[in-house]
């Protein structure tokens, strides 16, 4: 859930996670047509227990992100493969990318999952049809014009 930050707060936007019930439904999510996923009503039914809130700033000016921020100090419980708590950071650049940077802490602080050597970067997906990773790079013979937002590639 997104939102204007408290006006007691020092950042512009809080955003809440939560868990999801039956993670297995949501797998390849976006690649299926819209009747074959759940639909509004079942994913607020789908949602179960508030994991964390990010507070999310404005960037400086000159700067080549547009909001930045991180989990609270000392993050939030979490249990997975043998952590004790969680910290999360997320930046969303100018260009469209989002950077989000998820470890995983044991009771020593020693990380026991997510990325060390920094974040996952999300970038915009193609504006187009045309599939850079066909093996025989031949565009097709039309190119759609409508940019597709919100949809992000997985760059590792």
């Amino acid at each position: 859930m997104v939102k204007p930050c408290p006006k007691e707060m020092k950042c512009d936007v809080e955003l809440s996670s939560y868990a999801i019930r039956d993670a297995e439904e949501y797998k390849n999510f976006c690649d299926r047509s819209k009747d074959q996923r759940p639909q509004d009503e079942e994913v607020i039914g789908d949602i179960a227990e508030y994991l964390t809130t990010i507070h999310l700033s404005r960037c400086e000016r000159g700067k080549r992100c547009l909001y930045e921020g991180s989990t609270p100090p000392g993050g939030f419980p979490n249990s997975w493969n043998g952590a004790t708590y969680c910290t999360s950071e997320l930046t969303i650049l100018r260009n469209g990318e989002v950077h989000t940077w998820d470890k995983g802490y044991d009771d020593a602080d020693n990380q026991v999952w997510g990325a060390k050597g920094g974040p996952y970067e999300f970038k915009p997906a193609p504006a187009s049809g045309y599939d850079m990773f066909s093996p025989l790079s031949i565009p097709p013979p039309f190119l759609l014009e409508k940019k597709i937002e919100g949809s992000f590639v997985l760059d590792e």
